[in-house]
């Protein structure tokens, strides 16, 4: 009987589990996915569950009920290469011939004193449920400060001023122009967007310490009753103790099929692996995509290509509140598209992915 494991039911592993749980599963393959939590979370739409305006149920998608899927709920401790198990936080151990880990990232610090003890966070759906309690709790007129001014933090800055209108709020941007990765007329609509809707935007920011009182930009000091965490991303701790090749950022080195350089048993999908896109849900179901399609060649004793297609991405679309937004569709500038139509198609996607991700 072969044994794989799936580490991790995020969208990655959603999409892998969607793709091998057919009928021309072979009947000497035993499959496990092991999470913590009894179902899928779309981290995606952690910056609504924090700003308060959708509720922990909106966020929620039941992992696939099927015959040949078994669960295994529990916190993993590490992966013992050399043994082939996965060791959980109990001590017990769970044996595997294949190992899907698709465990997500955590974030990163970068170092800056203060900012892991004292600031909130949207990487987790525990730690977001920590994060929507302390700003649901804050005072009127209370300052927030948001540090990163990617896509999660524009989406968390915008959905929290929908939520609470009396609130201060300040979005730190290392950069001289907010999402630099958007086309000049998507940034500028971003931008014109917060200052009609009284968000301040600090460009060229420095955050040097963090306090349970507030922050350093640079050597201003800037009082704030929560101060939230959105300033980049690093592998899984997990990951990270694997010892196998990995990038500067820290993210696993693939082989052109997925899998570990020094172990062709472990596969990494997702925000770990070191591809040359950035990390997102769409990169991971593409990444889970090819796995399935090399375990089912390998089931069939097929031989596998030298290289795997690239993977295509539909574009990036982000919110800003419930009735605008603004993306990319197709990796092209002649394809941006803002305002409502941009938010319906977000709306749309994720009423596609929250009613089709069974099997």
């Amino acid at each position: 009987m072969e044994k794989i494991i799936v580490l991790g039911g995020g969208y990655g592993g959603m999409r892998f589990l969607q793709r091998v749980l057919g009928s021309d599963l072979p009947q000497d393959v035993d499959i496990t996915l092991v999470d913590k939590l009894p179902y899928h979370c779309m981290k995606t739409e952690y910056y609504a569950l924090a700003a308060g305006t959708e509720s922990d149920h909106d966020v929620r998608v039941p992992f696939p009920d099927h015959s040949r899927l078994k669960i295994h709920f529990g916190t993993i401790d590490h992966i013992d290469m050399e043994n082939q198990m996965v060791i959980m936080s109990d001590s017990s151990s769970l044996p595997y011939d294949k190992l899907i880990a698709g465990l997500g990232s955590v974030d990163n610090f970068h170092g800056v004193p203060g900012a892991e003890e004292h600031s909130y966070s949207i990487q987790s759906m525990e730690a977001t449920r920590r994060t929507y309690e302390a700003i649901s709790n804050l005072p009127p007129k209370a300052a927030v400060s948001i540090v990163g001014a990617g896509l999660s933090g524009v989406e968390l800055a915008s959905e929290l001023r929908e939520s609470r209108s009396d609130l201060h709020i300040r979005l730190f941007d290392r950069g001289e122009t907010i999402l630099p990765m958007f086309p000049k007329r998507l940034s500028n609509y971003v931008q014109n967007w917060f200052e009609k809707h009284d968000v301040e935007v600090i460009s060229n920011s420095d955050i040097t310490t963090v306090t349970a009182e507030g922050l350093y930009n640079h050597e201003d000091w800037m009082q704030s009753e929560a101060i939230i965490w959105t300033a980049g991303i690093q592998p899984n701790k997990i990951i990270r103790q694997l010892d196998t090749e990995k990038d500067r950022k820290g993210r696993i080195v693939l082989t052109p099929h997925h899998h570990l350089t020094n172990d062709e048993n472990i596969f990494i999908v997702g925000d770990c692996a070191s591809l040359p896109h950035a990390p997102s849900a769409q990169l991971a179901e593409g990444q889970a995509e090819q796995i399935a399609t090399i375990m089912k060649k390998r089931w069939k004793n097929e031989s596998l290509p030298e290289t795997m297609p690239e993977i295509k991405l539909k574009g990036t679309l982000g919110s800003l509140g419930k009735k605008h937004g603004f993306g990319v569709m197709g990796g092209t500038a002649k394809a941006a598209v803002t305002g409502r139509v941009a938010r319906l198609l977000k709306s749309g996607v994720l009423w596609m992915y929250k009613n089709h991700s069974g099997v």
